[in-house]
Formats: C-alpha cells, sequence, structure tokens
C-alpha cells in the first residue's frame, strides 16, 4: 500500500510523519514544495505517473486566512488550482484522495453546528477559496473525502495554542475573543482518524466534518490554555470588534461531526482532552 502525504511540513503533515511508525506495513511518500509543487499540474501528473500510489492525503494548502484577502492568487493557486490538479491525478491513476477543507465556508449565521449538506457561504476570500477547492475535488474525482476541520493545533507549526503559550509567558493579561464560536481539532486526531479509515478498508467518498467535540469560544479555549499551564497570566474576554482583522470571521462556526462518526466507526475525543494531550507533548519536548 503506497500512501502519498503533501504539505508534509505543515502541522498535519507532520503528524502523519508521526504517525506512519506505527503503519510499517505500508509505504509513504512524504513531499513538501520541494519534493512536490502541487500548483504545477505538470508536477503533479507526473509524480503520480512514476510513483505507483494507493491514497493521496492532500495536506497541502494556504493557511493565512488575513494574508488571503491581499495574496488573493497564492491562495487561489493552493486551496482552489492544487486540488484541481490532485483531483485530476488521482482519478486518471485510481488513486483515492483524502481532501481537508474548512469550517469557513460557512458564514457564521446558524445557531447550531453545521452539517455536511447545509448551505455554504464564505465570508472571507481563504473561505471561498476553499470553497473552491471543494467543489473541483467533487468535480473531477469521484473517489474523494473532503473532511472539513476547524480550528487546528499541533504540536507542529503556528497555530494558536501555541501562540497562547509564548503570549501568556510574556504577558500579564491577554485579551482575547468571546464571541466567535467552534471547535478546536488537535491534528493528531485527525490523522489518527484518517489512517483509521484507511486501516479498516471503510473508505467512503463523500463531504465530511471532523473536528473535537464541543463548542467553545476562543476566550474558553485561551483560558483552559492558561488553566492546564498554571499560567499567572489574566484572560479578558473581548468582542471581535474590539480585535479587527483583515479578513472577516464567522462568529458561528461548530461542526457537526456525526455522519463521520456514523460512516466510519470512529469515537472523536473531546476538545479538552485532546488539549490537555497536546501541552503535555508540547511540555515534554520542550
Amino acid at each position: 500500500m503506497h500512501i502519498l502525504v503533501t504539505g508534509a511540513q505543515g502541522q498535519l503533515g507532520m503528524e502523519f510523519r508521526e504517525l506512519s511508525a506505527r503503519y510499517p506495513e505500508y509505504q509513504f511518500h512524504f513531499t513538501s514544495r520541494n519534493e512536490l509543487d502541487v500548483c504545477n499540474r505538470d508536477a503533479v501528473m507526473q509524480f503520480f505517473k512514476t510513483h505507483p500510489l494507493d491514497f493521496c492525503i492532500h495536506c497541502a494548502a494556504y493557511t493565512a486566512v488575513d494574508l488571503a484577502e491581499t495574496q488573493r492568487e497564492a491562495a487561489m493557486q493552493g486551496n482552489a488550482h492544487a486540488p484541481t490538479y490532485v483531483a485530476e491525478a488521482c482519478t486518471l491513476f485510481g488513486v483515492k484522495l483524502f481532501h481537508f477543507s474548512t469550517d469557513y465556508v460557512f458564514n457564521g449565521k446558524a445557531s447550531a453546528p453545521y452539517l455536511p449538506h447545509d448551505p455554504v457561504e464564505p465570508v472571507n476570500y481563504y473561505g471561498a477559496t476553499k470553497l473552491q477547492g471543494e467543489e473541483q475535488v467533487m468535480k473531477y474525482c469521484d473517489n474523494a473525502i473532503i473532511i472539513r476541520t476547524s480550528w487546528v493545533y499541533s504540536f507542529y507549526g503556528k497555530n494558536f495554542v501555541k501562540t497562547m503559550l509564548r503570549l501568556m509567558q510574556e504577558r500579564d493579561t491577554l485579551r482575547v475573543v468571546n464571541d466567535q464560536r467552534g471547535c478546536p481539532t488537535y491534528a493528531a486526531d485527525l490523522a489518527h482518524a484518517v489512517m483509521q479509515i484507511i486501516a479498516q478498508q471503510s473508505f467512503t467518498p463523500g463531504v465530511y466534518h471532523y473536528c473535537n467535540s464541543g463548542v467553545i469560544s476562543w476566550f474558553q479555549f485561551a483560558s483552559a490554555i492558561a488553566k492546564h499551564m498554571s499560567f499567572n497570566c489574566i484572560v479578558e474576554p473581548i468582542r471581535t470588534e474590539d480585535y479587527p482583522t483583515p479578513a472577516k470571521r464567522p462568529a458561528y462556526s461548530a461542526l457537526n461531526t456525526d455522519s463521520f462518526s456514523k460512516a466510519f466507526h470512529i469515537e472523536i475525543p473531546d476538545w479538552e482532552s485532546s488539549l490537555k494531550q497536546c501541552l503535555q507533548t508540547i511540555q515534554q519536548r520542550g
């Protein structure tokens, strides 16, 4: 079994790297932009032609939400064009595809967690490019699992948890938005779930949601980090309007994961237990 993981230097890709040691029966191909430029259609086709593959786990993406408002071509290349090329190659060479999308395809006006078939309406350019990527994958590859996820963090890469850990050690007080609500996702949990689908041979194409269970605000997320790390930093709640950003954020972007759990018989951990696990990893590894 040969598995391609694109974007292997990102936080989700790195979690697959770490997890690969548990699956010695599979041959993994980890690629960053140096090994495979997924924004280059010819390069994608050539890679698939010269590497026998069974699965492609497409982690490569443009993830800078605020910068996407001005770096529009780069965001479109990474989030819409690249998935198109990967989807085309997967269909041409008979490869099953995992593609990752975002809660930011929704407008944030819901009052209950979004279902996969709920209407989409991105409120920022990043979300618009991710939605276009979803649509292209569905158009060009019938054998694809699209997983929308949210608020992703990890021991690896840049993310909210690591930013909070740094700031809480530098400052006495931290102000964090309390009127945006959603679901954190520990990248290690998501990677593990994908590998379970492969190992169980339960691949069922479609659009799914995956995040840790529980709906919280960014303020509650930050407060939990401070509490678990026993920091003295005081976390204060503020409104979105008190912390303006180039890209608008949905006020409510919680995801309903029921269809994922039912389709793949995978139990999803709650956000707080996964946060504790990540913080322990960060402490252990320094």
